[in-house]
């Protein structure tokens, strides 16, 4: 018994091992301050708290149910039993239907990535965030940033090109229209290069509708692109000045009157106060889009 409870131990691995962040999966990327195990159980906690109010409790099948009921029952001083009944567990959950949030393994430190399944990342996030501005309770405490992620290619040019030409299209295709800025980060990766991202999406961008127009200050769309590795995770989020660069420990803090307002209908002015402009390496990004679209 010792040696299988040594064995258990050393099986043991952080939520989200074997699964890796990937091309064609949706979800959340969180970052958060070193404490990544801490960062997942806040993620699953916050999200299943307004996944339920938005979507309603998950559905288990009968089999799950079956699963966790007879957890109690296991006798836990039988350390051989528990192994056979924890293997017997995953390889039944490999057959069962994927779970409303699931962590996976991001592939950057300090980054948690929830993978969805049948919910709108950006209508999530962005409900998580205008309850929690409006209010102002905090309610994570290693939670850094929460993006959703409405899609994901391989973080390579052409793939990315093509990719966008059709993922842009609900926001920014005619009649559809929208003042937008680009935001762009790379993590663990060497041979994207900034300058030629923001340059080909914005062309793409304006090729969809000549009248999408850059706005720096008061942008009605935010265009995110966050490359790790081989992967990259796009979306297109509204609020992102107003919300603090969808960061939920900023987000909380107090502003003059800001809370009582619809975050969609702020003044240009409004906006700037609530957030100092963007970060240098943001700013000359930004630029560049730009200059792009005169």
């Amino acid at each position: 018994k010792g040696h299988f409870a040594a064995g258990a131990g050393r099986a043991k691995r952080p939520r989200g091992a074997g699964r890796q962040l990937e091309a064609g999966m949706r979800g959340i990327l969180i970052t958060c301050n070193m404490n990544e195990r801490k960062c997942v159980g806040e993620a699953y906690s916050l999200l299943g708290e307004y996944g339920d109010l938005l979507y309603g409790p998950e559905q288990f099948s009968d089999h799950e149910e079956r699963l966790s009921g007879s957890d109690r029952e296991e006798d836990e001083d039988d350390v051989e039993a528990a192994l056979k009944k924890e293997v017997g567990q995953i390889r039944a959950s490999t057959e069962q239907k994927l779970r409303r949030f699931q962590s996976v393994e991001s592939g950057a430190n300090n980054v948690v990535f929830i993978r969805t399944q049948g919910i709108e990342p950006e209508n999530l996030v962005h409900h998580i965030l205008k309850d929690m501005h409006t209010t102002k309770k905090k309610k994570t405490r290693v939670i850094l940033r929460m993006l959703p992620i409405s899609g994901t290619c391989k973080a390579f040019m052409e793939d990315m090109k093509k990719y966008t030409e059709t993922f842009f299209e609900p926001w920014f295709k005619a009649p559809n229209k929208g003042t937008f800025q680009i935001v762009y980060k790379a993590r663990n990766n060497s041979h994207m290069s900034r300058e030629e991202v923001i340059k080909e999406l914005a062309g793409i961008v304006g090729s969809l509708n000549p009248e999408n127009k850059v706005d720096l200050n008061n942008p009605q769309y935010t265009v995110v692109v966050e490359i790790i590795k081989t992967v990259c995770c796009l979306s297109v989020v509204r609020d992102y000045v107003l919300f603090r660069k969808y960061n939920l420990q900023e987000v909380v803090k107090s502003n003059k009157e800001d809370a009582q307002q619809n975050p969609s209908n702020l003044t240009e002015e409004q906006n700037s106060e609530v957030v100092k402009a963007e970060t240098e390496e943001e700013e000359k990004s930004s630029k560049e889009v730009k200059e792009e679209n005169k």
